[in-house]
């Protein structure tokens, strides 16, 4: 938690007005405009208006209070991972949050080669644009990419200032070709009258629509996307904690009340006003229902105004997953050594995540339907993991009311989730594919890293800074693994170094005993505190791995006293390999020899690192 703290006050980013963060996570959200208008009259027909009006209920009534809930939980950007997090202990939560981040990977990668891939549509549909690209859908998105890459590179304000721009003129010109819609619909009711007509004709009740509304509502949940990005970039947010929090809320009030506005009355016109078949494969309002209207009543220049203004956001809409994923990884990865050290900066972050989004683009050939999969599965999982963590609290605080209704969020969810796996399974297997590339890299990197020292701080209390100020000379020191702590297991290690290393029996000792209550921690804060036990003076520490620990405290003792510190270890019996095995894992193994290379890594001088004797 306390580097969480020190990202939000001293972390690289400029802060910034709630409003103008919001314009950033809602190139995304505002963005599904583009296309949400069109997948929503392909999968619901003419009950097109009715299934959005309960996915709007969904994210009004659902999304909405869950990640209000979780901007208040979570104040540091962590979202409603770092919530579950602390429900899962040690490695268990671990891997939870790994297979959490998979899906965000998902979630926010996908947004990036999707939004881009529909936004290279829109440039081969305009009438304007030249024959020589047509049949460069692939070129032409990873062209796209690259420029948005690029704006990251340039820094985060000015990705913040084109975000402020293209959403207030998409907006705007979203607002005018609505508005021109409603006025054809009042002018010529009779395409109400007709749509009605056919609403009589092929259902047999309202209650039947009702429930084939509700069955086809998960396909249209590529228009709930931008919450988790709304909490994860928290700390751009300007204020204090309590402004943060506020600020972070009603950003996400003020994006879900626009975007559901424009998706009722999108989603109307388009209906009533568009011939069905143009809505299909190979039709003019495939993929960009408001951009055939706009040209449709506003004219070529109007529209192609539209099309540029829809081609520049759905370009930048991958803006909002990066801020997400540079605001996401940094927080947990590293902190559990996971990755390496540089992926707490932002440009290498920014070239990784533009390369692998290169990757995904050619092996999908930049097909939006392709991805749609994927990216609503990335959605949903996160949305449920979010009203399980909010629910799980609300719970554990004893709030009854609040505890039925996330649950009753997260059941809705659940089965929206459900039914897009079903539907479209492509989204699990490419997500499985990001879990199984964290999880196998974060072990590998966990590995690599182990012997790092792993400490950021030490801290003594009062009896233990006794013990340290009353040692004169060189301070030797007796690893003890605590068993039974009784005064024969002292006395016995004490005549074993006597014995063993020809340490005089006038020389005073420290015993010191490490314990590992986590091992899946990686850097951890020192609390080193006395204690006398029959005479003898122990320290007693709590980490995660005993040598990177000892090793830690030597170099510590080293510079608090000017002397070079001996410790003293007897030899562990066992398979070496067995041995790594519990150190990787338990935070244990051979503890002499690793305690040596840490120190070996953490202190080039040979002269000036701490002793360590085996015997």
């Amino acid at each position: 938690m306390q580097t969480d703290r020190k990202q939000i006050e001293h972390g690289p980013h400029a802060k910034h007005s709630w409003w103008r963060v919001m314009c950033l996570t809602g190139v995304d959200y505002f963005s599904t405009l583009g296309y949400q208008p069109g997948i929503a009259a392909l999968a619901a027909g003419l009950l097109s208006p009715l299934a959005t009006l309960f996915l709007v209920a969904l994210t009004l009534l659902g999304a909405l209070p869950v990640y209000r809930r979780v901007a208040v939980e979570s104040p540091y950007g962590q979202g409603s991972i770092a919530m579950l997090e602390k429900l899962a202990p040690q490695w268990w939560g671990k891997l939870f949050v790994l297979a959490l981040l998979g899906f965000a990977a998902t979630d926010f990668v996908i947004t990036m080669t999707l939004s881009a891939a529909d936004a290279t549509a829109h440039i081969l549909e305009n009438p304007f644009v030249p024959d020589f690209l047509a049949g460069q859908r692939v070129i032409v998105t990873l062209v796209l990419l690259a420029l948005l890459g690029g704006v990251f590179l340039m820094g985060f304000t000015e990705a913040i200032g084109i975000a402020v721009v293209l959403v207030f003129v998409y907006l705007a010109l979203n607002a005018v070709v609505v508005a021109t819609a409603l006025v054809h619909v009042l002018e010529a009711p009779q395409v109400v009258v007709d749509w009605q007509r056919a609403l009589s004709l092929d259902f047999s009740s309202p209650l039947v629509m009702i429930g084939l509304s509700l069955l086809v509502m998960p396909k249209l949940a590529l228009g709930m996307s931008g919450f988790e990005t709304g909490v994860a970039v928290m700390p751009v947010v300007k204020g204090d904690m309590e402004q943060r929090v506020k600020g972070t809320r009603r950003l996400l009030t003020t994006a879900a009340l626009i975007m559901s506005v424009f998706l009722v009355f999108s989603s109307f016109v388009t209906t009533v006003l568009i011939p069905h078949q143009e809505f299909e494969d190979g039709g003019k309002a495939n993929g960009r229902a408001l951009a055939y209207l706009a040209h449709e009543y506003l004219g070529d220049w109007f529209g192609t105004a539209y099309d540029v203004s829809t081609i520049a956001i759905l370009w930048f809409a991958g803006a909002s997953a990066m801020a997400g994923l540079i605001n996401l990884v940094p927080r947990y990865l590293p902190r559990y050594g996971m990755a390496p050290e540089w992926t707490g900066a932002i440009r290498p972050l920014v070239l990784v995540f533009s390369a692998i989004a290169f990757g995904i683009t050619i092996i999908f050939d930049a097909d939006v339907d392709a991805q749609g999969g994927a990216y609503a599965t990335g959605v949903l999982v996160l949305m449920l993991s979010a009203a399980v963590a909010v629910t799980l609290s609300a719970w554990k605080k004893r709030q009854q009311g609040a505890t039925a209704g996330f649950a009753i969020i997260a059941a809705v969810l659940g089965y929206t989730l459900v039914d897009n796996v079903i539907e479209r399974p492509d989204g699990v297997k490419i997500a499985s594919f990001f879990i199984a590339a964290i999880i196998v890299t974060s072990l590998i990197s966990r590995a690599t890293r182990s012997t790092e020292l792993r400490v950021t701080e030490v801290h003594l209390d009062s009896l233990a800074e006794r013990f340290v100020n009353d040692a004169c000379g060189e301070i030797h020191v007796i690893a003890n693994e605590p068993n039974a702590r009784d005064q024969a297991e002292y006395n016995d290690k004490l005549r074993e170094t006597w014995a063993t290393h020809r340490l005089r029996s006038s020389e005073p000792v420290l015993f010191v005993e490490v314990s590992v209550p986590d091992a899946s921690e990686f850097e951890t804060e020192l609390h080193v505190k006395g204690e006398e036990r029959y005479g003898h003076k122990i320290l007693t520490i709590e980490s995660s791995a005993v040598p990177n620990t000892l090793a830690a405290l030597l170099l510590y003792l080293r510079d608090r006293t000017g002397g070079v510190p001996h410790i003293y270890f007897h030899w562990t019996e066992g398979n070496p390999v067995v041995s790594m095995l519990r150190y990787l894992v338990f935070g244990g193994g051979d503890v002499p020899p690793l305690t040596r290379e840490v120190l070996r890594q953490a202190e080039p001088d040979p002269e000036r690192r701490p002793r360590v004797h085996v015997g």
